[in-house]
């Protein structure tokens, strides 16, 4: 019986890595179609894999903890029955197709290229290949649930090593964000990866290349004595490339030594988005004070009332409704700037961001489509995908795709901060601790007093490229204006 290897794929969100998490399986055990054998981190959330094939576990290829590329062998399988070879590759080589054809962002369709293929091991001395008899019926191969090919896929895209001419490079946000800081014209870097994927490594390359001789950090020097440091350096130039925790440092008079922790997961996909955006995104902060009285009264209304009573209703609830009832009269704030196309995409959906603060980093879950939702349909599904996002597991349709976001910094007694765009939004609202502060009011005569009032401050970044300072001004103090008079929302609804 053959053996193949499965490679890891793209689950569909433009994966170039993830990490092993946990392994369901170990040699020796059998498994079936679509079986989940192994758990693995992805950009923002942890996916379960299936095995296209029926057969015995030979070999774990990648231990748990262990970070791979995608198309690299993680497990080997000996598959069971009568099992056409090409059709069992093409059960997976169909998958990373698939899913790179619906990728859409630019990550993923850099991304896209990077198509996983099965490998054909060979055959234990025990276990010859097994081929069918003339005239046998042909085998029928299963397909791997969510895999193969559909109407919407599309051929392979050929591998290249550079870009054709007037044709982008493929990259990641993160790295032609680098490129751009190292003042690389990243379409012209050659990629030294099979897929033609630009890496950091390559524009590092590149920028050493244009960098003049006499500047460059392996310029000639006059020759010097050897030092302990030299040896050192040695030594450390001849490590392997994966990265090694240094020996601690010599222990402080308290006897303690730094702690390094590894980036990856999530932590890294954050960097890699905070990056991207600072450097794509020309970022503009306004501030605006509100009084949330009269919000916090309405919320409480609510909290009473028979119809929320199984719904957590929060000043966040009114905050996003708000802001979805700001955008109607502000399309722009929901547009998306379009580097490819020279294009500005007015977005005929909100799928509103809600930022989540989990054990296992940021994770900002959005509500598709969210202005479809009443006050009480709102609050139930916020409620469910934090519920996911802090206790479950978020897929990537949950995290992906996201165009505005809302984040409550409140919760931690924070004013006011300059939230990071994430990438692919137009904007981000921060919503400050709500605090009994003096307010100046005014009474119905027209006289003015002072009074203790409900205070927060709500702090928006949006995307210069896409919005002018009008737009965005408006779009805020229309936020402002319905926390501080929640009638107003219905009027504006």
């Amino acid at each position: 019986m053959p053996v193949l290897q499965f490679p890891l794929p793209d689950p569909g969100e433009g994966l170039v890595e993830a990490e092993i998490v946990t392994w369901h399986v170990a040699a020796g055990d059998t498994v079936e179609v679509n079986q989940p054998v192994l758990e693995i981190e992805t950009a923002k959330s942890l996916v379960e894999l299936p095995i296209p094939w029926e057969g015995k576990v030979v070999e774990i290829l990648v231990p748990e903890g262990e970070t791979v590329e995608v198309g690299t062998p993680i497990v080997t399988i000996e598959v069971g029955g009568d099992v056409d070879v090409a059709e069992a590759e093409a059960a997976v080589d169909g998958a990373a197709e698939v899913d790179a054809s619906t990728s859409e962002s630019p990550a993923e369709e850099a991304a896209g290229d990077m198509q996983a293929s099965a490998e054909v091991a060979p055959p234990a001395d025990d276990a010859p290949a097994a081929t069918a008899a003339e005239g046998d019926e042909e085998p029928q191969q299963k397909t791997l649930v969510g895999y193969g090919p559909t109407a919407s896929s599309t051929s392979r895209r050929a591998r290249r090593n550079r870009p054709d001419a007037g044709e982008r490079a493929l990259a990641a946000p993160a790295t032609r964000g680098f490129a751009k800081a190292q003042g690389v014209d990243i379409d012209e870097v050659k990629a030294s990866r099979d897929d033609g994927l630009v890496s950091r490594d390559d524009v590092s390359a590149a920028a050493g290349a244009s960098t003049p001789r006499h500047m460059r950090p392996d310029a000639p020097t006059a020759p010097a004595a050897p030092s302990a440091v030299d040896a050192a350096a040695a030594a450390r130039s001849t490590a392997p490339e994966r990265p090694v925790v240094p020996a601690a440092a010599p222990a402080a008079s308290g006897g303690l030594t730094d702690e390094r922790l590894p980036i990856k997961g999530v932590r890294k996909v954050t960097a890699q988005a905070m990056v991207s955006s600072a450097f794509t995104a020309p970022h503009v902060s306004e501030f605006y004070t509100v009084d949330m009285t009269r919000t916090m009264e309405f919320v409480k209304e609510l909290q009473r009332d028979r119809e929320f009573r199984d719904v957590k209703v929060t000043p966040n609830l009114i905050v996003a409704k708000a802001c979805l009832i700001a955008m109607k009269r502000e399309p722009m704030m929901n547009a998306l700037w379009d580097e490819a196309n020279a294009e500005i995409v007015m977005r005929s959906e909100v799928n509103l961001g809600i930022a989540a603060a989990t054990d296992r980093g940021l994770l900002v879950p959005n509500i598709k489509d969210a202005g479809r939702f009443g006050l009480l349909d709102l609050a139930r599904e916020m409620a469910r995908l934090i519920d996911i996002a802090r206790h479950g597991k978020p897929s990537p349709a949950i995290l992906n795709g996201g165009t505005f976001t809302i984040s409550n910094i409140g919760v931690f007694g924070v004013d006011a901060g300059t939230p990071i765009i994430k990438p692919g939004e137009s904007g981000i609202l921060a919503i400050g601790a709500v605090r009994p502060m003096p307010w100046v009011v005014t009474n119905d005569a027209g006289e003015q007093d002072i009074a203790i009032r409900q205070v927060a401050q709500l702090s928006l970044s949006f995307d210069h490229r896409l919005i002018d300072g009008d737009v965005g001004s408006r779009f805020l103090s229309t936020v402002g204006q319905i926390l501080e008079n929640p009638a107003k929302g219905i009027a504006w609804a």
